[in-house]
């Protein structure tokens, strides 16, 4: 008997090998749009609490970010709603990798969006939502991280303004890099699809 063991044993590795990986697993992904961009979404930032906020802090998960402000009137309710519907979709078929996926709001007004506003904010989307706000240092910090456009126009009468900004998702990976711009600009089923995508 002894003498065959050293026989079978190669066979049966071979054989537990296959079956751990049990051609499941899907290839690392290496062709993101983004990867090799100057894009480095890097932030230092302050959640609803106060409590300081970095991109470090999401090591091992994907981060769905979107900036807008509290304040806008029409363009970044409907963003967020598209982002939050298909983060929700992509979270029914694949509900184990959407608990690696955490959706972000950024406010680019940090003048009126306190730690509290922002944390209403996206919390009226969903509770899975982070809303971040800081300094108008750090929030311009986040924002050339990922090459995020904004500028505060002009005043009315009354004092109220509005803020021009870029409108686009950002996907960044488990490893803090970002790899692909989300369409929450187009639809819901399209935030999904870029999410059944890239998330591994």
């Amino acid at each position: 008997m002894s003498a065959r063991i050293p026989l079978v044993t190669p066979v049966l590795l071979a054989l537990s090998l296959v079956a751990c990986d049990g051609g499941a697993s899907q290839p690392p992904v290496t062709d993101a749009p983004l990867y090799g961009s100057a894009l480095t979404g890097e932030f230092d930032l302050v959640d609803t609490n106060g409590n300081q906020v970095t991109s470090a802090d999401f090591a091992g998960k994907y981060q769905l970010v979107y900036f807008g402000y509290a304040y806008c009137p029409d363009i970044c309710p409907f963003d967020m709603d598209r982002m939050v519907r298909g983060y929700n979709a992509f979270a029914e078929e694949n509900p184990e990798l959407a608990q690696d996926v955490q959706p972000i709001f950024i406010t680019i007004d940090p003048e009126r969006d306190t730690p509290e506003k922002v944390g209403e904010y996206a919390a009226a989307f969903s509770d899975d939502v982070i809303g971040l706000t800081g300094s108008p240092e750090q929030i311009e910090a986040a924002a050339a991280s990922f090459f995020a456009y904004y500028q505060k126009l002009e005043p009315n009468a009354e004092g109220g303004y509005l803020m021009d900004h870029s409108r686009t998702g950002y996907l960044v990976d488990r490893e803090g890099e970002p790899m692909a711009l989300i369409p929450v600009e187009e639809s819901a089923e399209a935030v999904a699809a870029e999410l059944e995508k890239w998330v591994r």
